[in-house]
C-alpha cells in the first residue's frame, strides 16, 4: 500500500462520540440549532463564519461567565484584527480556574526519575507569593519580567505570577549561551531576572551562575535579581550580580510572602509574554501575544484539536524557550496536570522520555520528530521494555516525520494510542493543521487544518492549490497571531515576515499540500527549498530518502542561488560509526534519490560532516548553512549560543571558501 494511504489507526466509535470536538458539535446543535454531519462540514464552518465559531468557543468554554465582549470579531483585517473588544481576561486566573484536591497541577521529574507532585492549592499559593513580591519590586502592569530557567515549577510559577499582575513575560532556557540570551532579553528591556542557579542534562550538572552574572550586567534595565536555588540548595543571589544597583533575592524567600492571589484585570488584546524566533535568520523577532488571545486560542486548539481533559496528565519534552513549553503550561487552562520534565530525551537510554510517561502515568506525551527517529533508528521497543498502557496520545511536531517513523511508533512504541501530528508556530503559539479524534491516521499526513484556521495551498499568484504544493498561507486572522514585534513600531519587520508576498493574507513560510480530504502534508520552509530546474522539492523529501540508508546518521541538504548565476545543491552527511564516505556510498545516495524522488535533486555534491547545526528545539539550519554558502558571514546569519554545534558555521564558511569559481 502507498504512504499516501497506509492506514495506521482509526478511532473506535466510542472514542470519538467521548471526544471534546463531538461534545461541541452535540453543543452546536443544542445551543445554536446547527448541524454538521463530519469534521470538514464543521471546519469549513468555522473558517467561514468567524465570528459565530469563536463566540461559540467563548460560550462552550465558560468564558461568558468571566466576561462580556462587545462583539467577537470587530475588524477582521490582516494584520491588526480586533478581536472582542470590551472583554477583559487574565491567562493566570484563568489557569488557576480549574483547581480541584482530585489530582495534582504539576508533576515535575528531573532525571532521577522521582516524580515531585505540586497540588493546585500548593500552586496557586506559591503563585500568590510570587506575585505579591513582583509588586513590592515595583512591577507593575505591562512591566518586563524575564527568566532564565529550566522546565521547572519555578518557571510556571513565575509565568503565572507576571501574567497575575499584568506584567509581559519572556524565558530563556540555561542551554543558550549568554550572546543568545542577550540578543533576546536586551529587546524586552525586563525589570526583574528569574534565573536558576544551573539545570541537569545528560546526568551532568551545568552550573550557570557565571552566565547569570554575565546577563545581568548586560541587561542595564534589571534592578532585581531573584536567584532559584535548583541544584545548588544553599544558593544565595548576592554572588551572582556584579552590579551594586540590582537587588538581589532568593526564591525560598518569596514563597515565604504570604499575600492573597489578586490578579490584574486586563483587557482582551493586553500583552502576556514574548516569544523568540529561533534567531537564526538574524536578530530574533520578539513576538507578543495577548491574555485573550492565547486563553481562546488554546482552549480550542488543546480542546477540540488535541482532546486534552482535566483528566490527563500531558508531558511535553521541551526547554523553556521552545513554544510548546507554553503550549504544555496553557493545559492548565484544562485542569489538566502537567509534567515538566528537566533532562535529556535520551537519558539513561534512547527511551528516556518513555520511562518518565510511564512513571508520571502520562496520557499525552509530546516530542520532536527528530527524538522519534532516534529511537526508530536504535531499533528501540518501548511497547516491550516498559508499562505506557496510560498512554493515549502522542503529540509529534518540530519537523517532518520520516514514513519509516510513522510505523515505529505503531509497531513498537503504542499501538493503540492516536498520532497527532501537528504543524504551528511561535509565531501563534498554536497548531495550524494538526490532529482530530475523529479521523484516521495515515502515513506521512497531518490530519487536518484546525478548527478556525483558514489554511489553503496558494501559487505564486494566490490562486488555491489541492492536492498540489503551494505556500501554506491563512486567509483570515487567529485571535493569537502576534500583537506586534518587540522594537517594531511601524509593523515593518511584522509584515515583511508575514505579509509580503500575499498583502492581507498571513503566508507562513512552509510548502504545504492540502489534499481533498483535507490531510495536509508539510514538505517544509519554503524558504529553504530545493527548486531544481523550476521542480521544487522539500528538503524533507530528500531527508526521508537519505536517512533511511544505513551509512547515514544524519544530513542537510541546502539549495542556493549563487551570486554568479548558478544553482548549488549540496548535500551533507554524517556518517554512521565505522563508516566512510566513498565513490560507491555517493553512488548509492544518488541512485536512491533518482529512482525514488527526482533525477533532478540528485544533489551536486556529497560531502561528509561532523555534525549538522540545530536549533535549540532541533530543527536544522538550512537557511543560515544555505546564506554562508550565498556569501553571507556566519556570524551574520546565526547566533552561535542559539544552535547546536556552533563550531560547524566556522565550517561551512571554510567550506565555502574552496568552491570553484563559474567556468
Amino acid at each position: 500500500m502507498s504512504t499516501d494511504t497506509e492506514l495506521l489507526w482509526s478511532p473506535s466509535r466510542s472514542m470519538a462520540e467521548r471526544s471534546n470536538v463531538a461534545g461541541f458539535m452535540r453543543w452546536l446543535g443544542q445551543s445554536r440549532g446547527l448541524s454538521f454531519s463530519d469534521y470538514p462540514e464543521l471546519w469549513r464552518w468555522s473558517t467561514t463564519d468567524l465570528p459565530a465559531f469563536w463566540s461559540a468557543v467563548w460560550e462552550f468554554y465558560g468564558l461568558d461567565a468571566v466576561s462580556d465582549y462587545d462583539v467577537a470579531l470587530a475588524d477582521p483585517s490582516m494584520p491588526g484584527a480586533c478581536w472582542f473588544p470590551g472583554a477583559r481576561l487574565n491567562f493566570a486566573e484563568r489557569c488557576l480556574g480549574r483547581a480541584t484536591d482530585a489530582r495534582p497541577a504539576l508533576i515535575s521529574v528531573s532525571e532521577d526519575g522521582v516524580p515531585v507532585e505540586t497540588s493546585w492549592a500548593r500552586l496557586r499559593r506559591d503563585v500568590a507569593a510570587v506575585a505579591a513580591s513582583l509588586r513590592e519590586m515595583g512591577v507593575r502592569p505591562g512591566d518586563r519580567v524575564a527568566g532564565y530557567l529550566p522546565n521547572t515549577s519555578h518557571a510556571v510559577v513565575a509565568l503565572l505570577a507576571s501574567a497575575a499582575v499584568g506584567a509581559v513575560w519572556t524565558v530563556c532556557s540555561p542551554d543558550f549561551g549568554t550572546p543568545s540570551v542577550l540578543a533576546r532579553l536586551r529587546q524586552a528591556q525586563p525589570k526583574v531576572l528569574v534565573a536558576a542557579d544551573g539545570y541537569r542534562y545528560g546526568g551532568k550538572e551545568f552550573d550557570r551562575r557565571p552566565a547569570v552574572a554575565e546577563i545581568v550586567e548586560g541587561l542595564p534595565t534589571v534592578r532585581h535579581l531573584i536567584a532559584v536555588d535548583h541544584i545548588h540548595p544553599s544558593a544565595t543571589a548576592a554572588p551572582w550580580s556584579r552590579r551594586p544597583d540590582v537587588v538581589p533575592h532568593t526564591w525560598s524567600a518569596l514563597l515565604g510572602n504570604p499575600a492573597e492571589l489578586d490578579f490584574a484585570d486586563v483587557p482582551f488584546d493586553h500583552p502576556l509574554w514574548v516569544l523568540w524566533s529561533s534567531g537564526t535568520t538574524g536578530v530574533p523577532k520578539g513576538i507578543v501575544q495577548s491574555h485573550g488571545g492565547i486563553v481562546v486560542e488554546l482552549l480550542k486548539a488543546l480542546g477540540l484539536g488535541v482532546d486534552l481533559r482535566s483528566d490527563d496528565r500531558y508531558l511535553f519534552h521541551t526547554s523553556t524557550s521552545w513554544m510548546v513549553w507554553n503550549f504544555m503550561v496553557a493545559g492548565l487552562l484544562h485542569g489538566a496536570t502537567i509534567v515538566l520534565y528537566d533532562g535529556s530525551p535520551t537519558y539513561p537510554d534512547v527511551n528516556g522520555v518513555w520511562r518518565v510517561a510511564e512513571r508520571t502515568g502520562a496520557t499525552m506525551v509530546g516530542v520532536g520528530a527528530a527524538y522519534l527517529v532516534a529511537a526508530e533508528k536504535a531499533d528501540a521497543h518501548p511497547a516491550a521494555d516498559m508499562d505506557l498502557s496510560a498512554l493515549r496520545s502522542i503529540l509529534q511536531t518540530g519537523s517532518s516525520l520520516p514514513a519509516r517513523a510513522w510505523r515505529w511508533v505503531y509497531d513498537r512504541l503504542a499501538p493503540d494510542a492516536w498520532l497527532q501530528s501537528i504543524c504551528g508556530g511561535t509565531d501563534i503559539c498554536s497548531v495550524l493543521a494538526g490532529g482530530s479524534p475523529l479521523l484516521p491516521v495515515r502515513v506521512g499526513r497531518i490530519q487536518c487544518p484546525a478548527l478556525g484556521v483558514a489554511l489553503a495551498a496558494w501559487d505564486s499568484s494566490g490562486q488555491p492549490l489541492v492536492g498540489e504544493q503551494g505556500e501554506l498561507v491563512v486567509t483570515a486572522p487567529l485571535p493569537s497571531m502576534p500583537l506586534r514585534f518587540v522594537g517594531d513600531p511601524e509593523n515593518r519587520r511584522y509584515l515583511a515576515s508575514y505579509f509580503d508576498t500575499y498583502p492581507g493574507v498571513w503566508r507562513h513560510g512552509d510548502w504545504v499540500t492540502v489534499d481533498p480530504d483535507l490531510s495536509v502534508v508539510v514538505a517544509g520552509r519554503s524558504d529553504s527549498t530545493l527548486n531544481r530546474m523550476g521542480v521544487r522539492m522539500g528538503s524533507a523529501d530528500i531527508y526521508a530518502v537519505v536517512e533511511r540508508l544505513p551509512q547515514i546518521a544524519d544530513s542537510l541538504v541546502v539549495g542556493a542561488e549563487l551570486p554568479d548565476g548558478r544553482y548549488f545543491m549540496p548535500l551533507f552527511v554524517v556518517l554512521a560509526e565505522g563508516e566512510s564516505l566513498d565513490d560507491a556510498l555517493r553512488n548509492t545516495i544518488a541512485t536512491s534519490i533518482r529512482a525514488q524522488l527526482s533525477p533532478r535533486h540528485v544533489p551536486d555534491a556529497v560531502v561528509a560532516i561532523a555534525a549538522v547545526p540545530r536549533t535549540l528545539t532541533g530543527k536544522k539550519l538550512e537557511v543560515p548553512v544555505k546564506r554562508i554558502i550565498q556569501g553571507a558571514r556566519a556570524a551574520d546569519v546565526c547566533a552561535a549560543g542559539a544552535i547546536t554545534h556552533p563550531e560547524m558555521l566556522a565550517w561551512f564558511a571554510d567550506f565555502t571558501s574552496g568552491l570553484p569559481a563559474a567556468g
